[in-house]
């Protein structure tokens, strides 16, 4: 599904492809708004209905992945509940056998996340995975989320690839879309970013059921 001696760099996603998305679901679906009703002395349905219309509008903006952003909004700390439930964050299966195989192959490994920085840094330290990555890019430090087009462009001023070879596996086909619509070659889409929950069907883009499926060896 990748071909690897025509790839000079494979971009990984962190969230849905490399940790299990069902932290961030549970923490943004259930938690949130359990904190937030309370917080404000409202019902836990009266509240998850109006967060998950705040979210919707901002859905595509890179506030919609911003903790500082939604600390404000809610009058939550969301850094803070962040932390204080972090152990729950898990590496998806076969994730670390994977990004072990890469360093046996002549490819720049970079990371490329949505995550707030202080999100990234708590997963990140959890986790363990960032010594397996040649670059870390965090779409808060270019200033548009990964779905935006000006992104790729912006991410090649400070990490110069060729599209022609280069990768990404990401479970957001808005960002596939992206990605492909700027000439990246091969981009991967993967069917279960939550482990709680059924595989996707993905029509448009090759996908992967897990990350043995693109394992070098």
């Amino acid at each position: 599904m990748i071909d690897w001696k025509r790839t000079d760099t494979v971009f990984l996603d962190m969230d849905g492809t490399l940790l299990d998305l069902g932290f961030d679901n549970w923490f943004w679906r259930e938690l949130v708004p359990r904190r937030y009703a309370q917080a404000r002395g409202v019902s836990v349905a009266d509240a998850r209905t109006g967060i998950t219309e705040r979210y919707r509008r901002m859905e595509g903006e890179l506030q919609w992945y911003c903790l500082d952003y939604w600390s404000a909004e809610l009058e939550l700390d969301l850094i803070a509940l962040k932390q204080e439930v972090s152990a729950a964050i898990t590496v998806m299966p076969h994730a670390e056998p994977f990004l072990r195989s890469l360093q046996d192959v002549p490819v720049r490994v970079v990371l490329l996340t949505n995550a707030h920085p202080v999100a990234l840094s708590l997963k990140l330290g959890r986790t363990g995975i960032g010594r397996f990555f040649s670059a870390i890019v965090c779409s808060h430090d270019l200033g548009l989320p990964k779905e935006s087009s000006g992104f790729w462009a912006r991410l090649h001023d400070i990490e110069p690839y060729r599209p022609d070879r280069s990768a990404l596996v990401d479970d957001s086909t808005a960002v596939l879309e992206a990605a492909r619509a700027h000439g990246i070659d091969q981009t991967i889409a993967v069917r279960k970013p939550d482990q709680s929950q059924s595989p996707r069907i993905i029509s448009h883009f090759p996908a992967i059921d897990d990350l043995r499926d693109i394992t070098p060896f």
